[in-house]
């Protein structure tokens, strides 16, 4: 028999509960069932992780069966994620998880990551639609070579260099939430998100690439670089256009295009094969910028709201 309980915080031996079924989630379905947000709130869960973000764990007898994420920093958007294990699936893991969701937010969203037809089924349980989709693509696209990268032509009167940590972080979320005050994600950074970012294992300051006007000494543009290390889902060293922003007073200069080719070419000389981003499916503009360098479609999450 299923029981669920909600929780702020868990035992060491729950964090490793969870920590095991999401394996097991990531290496059956070769994508990781959760986000990076919600995959630095499940890294942090013994220490109780963010005020705002509850745990539902499902047990089939003593067996961890079925866990899902609530965040609910922003009441008027919780965004809810989950995972069941793969060996007990349709056996209504994930209705019993859905359901514990609604009931205690009536209005929450859904990710799924992958777009597995069983997280499509669960929705339409629910009562909600497909609303959004957020394209992975990838360089080389899967089964060709990748094309050479076009050499890097950086604006006149711009120059761009490595993150300075310490120094660059106020300008960067200042760019940051002009560029994405649209975004439900990326907008509304802190310097302590930026500081957050640079405790990740894989931060590299050489990897934050910025643009500055050279007259004025304003920051134009960002781009993060991002490396997977090898993991369930990842089977080499991986590169990441991880974000790339420009200030809307200074687009129309190249800016974009020239922050990406930085980004790539940087990896590209760490010797990382295959580079991904995640872009919005309907970004048709930037989708076509990221096909003319080699990207294409390799995966989709989809948002699932009312």
């Amino acid at each position: 028999m299923l029981g669920s309980r909600w929780v702020s915080t868990v035992t060491p031996q729950e964090a490793q509960d969870v920590h095991a079924l999401v394996a097991a989630v990531a290496a059956a379905d070769g994508v990781d069932a959760y986000a990076e947000p919600a995959r630095r709130d499940l890294d942090a869960i013994v220490d109780g992780g963010r005020p705002t973000t509850r745990h539902l764990l499902v047990r089939d007898g003593g067996d961890l069966v079925g866990h899902a994420l609530l965040d609910g920093e922003n009441p008027d958007d919780a965004v809810a994620e989950l995972s069941v294990h793969p060996a007990h699936r349709r056996h209504g893991v994930g209705g019993a998880l859905v359901d514990a969701v609604l009931e205690e937010s009536p209005q929450a969203r859904f990710w799924a990551h992958g777009d597995h037809p069983g997280a499509a089924r669960l929705a339409e349980r629910a009562g909600r639609r497909r609303a959004r989709e957020l394209w992975r693509m990838r360089r080389p696209a899967p089964g060709h070579e990748a094309p050479p990268l076009p050499a890097l032509v950086v604006p006149d009167g711009v120059a761009i260099r490595p993150l300075r940590v310490g120094q660059d972080e106020d300008a960067v979320v200042a760019v940051n939430n002009r560029a994405f005050s649209w975004h439900p994600e990326q907008s509304g950074w802190t310097t302590g998100d930026v500081a957050a970012i640079e405790a990740e294992s894989w931060f590299d300051a050489d990897g934050v690439l910025l643009a500055w006007d050279t007259a004025t000494d304003d920051l134009l543009g960002f781009h993060f670089t991002k490396v997977h290390a090898v993991s369930e889902t990842v089977p080499e060293p991986l590169g990441e256009v991880y974000v790339v922003g420009v200030d809307p007073a200074a687009q129309g200069r190249g800016l974009g295009r020239a922050l990406t080719l930085a980004g790539l070419h940087h990896l590209g000389d760490r010797g990382l094969r295959t580079t991904i981003l995640y872009v919005e499916g309907d970004n048709a503009p930037a989708i076509a910028t990221y096909r003319r360098l080699g990207f294409e479609r390799d995966a989709v999450d989809v948002s699932y709201q009312r």
